[in-house]
């Protein structure tokens, strides 16, 4: 049990720190969450700060939830019990993302989770991972909307568990509830833009500025 409690503290650390922030103070000057949409992650970056700035945020996003679940791997090798291994997994994996979303250092005030859910799933199961960036990446070249592509990825992800059960990292129970409950949480924090999709009022990703 102590061994479970230690590696969510430590995935939550992980990410809590919170690089869009960081990098618009650093280039340019001020904290991304007061410009545009107020959202702490790549596509706010992109629109606020510029494509450099965001392209690195979202590389560094991605590696906390892939170091997440490294370090929650190599923590698996003292458990000997077989669910054990995935369940530390998947540990880790909720708690980065929820680190990233409400991140300690940052006054709980993060980004959306999607590129670090994006580097859980492709270090949990690169197949899965693919074919959900692909999906993603497909919706939103035809929309121009990433919140659309990320929600309906997301979504995509439980399904994806019920037909595919090969090339995860570590074999084990639990992983369909856990797909839902990633899901859910990357649903919720696009609760807004889910509205605004409704509406017919999202905002379109447009690469025609900086």
């Amino acid at each position: 049990m102590i061994i479970y409690i230690v590696m969510l503290l430590i995935a939550y650390v992980i990410g809590s720190i919170n690089f869009s922030v960081i990098f618009s103070k650093k280039f340019a000057g001020f904290d991304v969450r007061e410009k545009g949409s107020g959202n702490a992650g790549s596509t706010n970056m992109l629109r606020s700060v510029g494509k450099k700035a965001a392209a690195l945020t979202l590389v560094c996003d991605i590696l906390k939830g892939i170091v997440a679940i490294v370090i929650a791997l190599i923590m698996g090798n003292v458990i000997k019990e077989f669910n054990g291994q995935s369940y530390l997994v998947q540990i880790a994996a909720v708690a980065v993302v929820i680190g990233h979303t409400f991140p300690i250092f940052f006054e709980f005030r993060g980004g959306k989770g999607v590129a670090t859910s994006l580097g859980v799933l492709i270090m949990i199961n690169w197949q899965i991972g693919l074919i959900c960036l692909i999906f993603a990446l497909a919706l939103m070249a035809v929309t121009k909307m990433v919140s659309l592509g990320s929600i309906s990825a997301a979504i995509l992800f439980p399904v994806l568990t019920l037909f595919i059960h090969s090339h995860y990292i570590v074999e084990g129970n639990g992983y369909f509830i856990f797909s839902i409950i990633l899901a859910a949480i990357v649903c919720f924090n696009h609760r807004a833009n889910i509205k605004r999709i409704m509406n017919g009022t999202e905002n379109k990703l447009s690469f025609g500025k900086k």
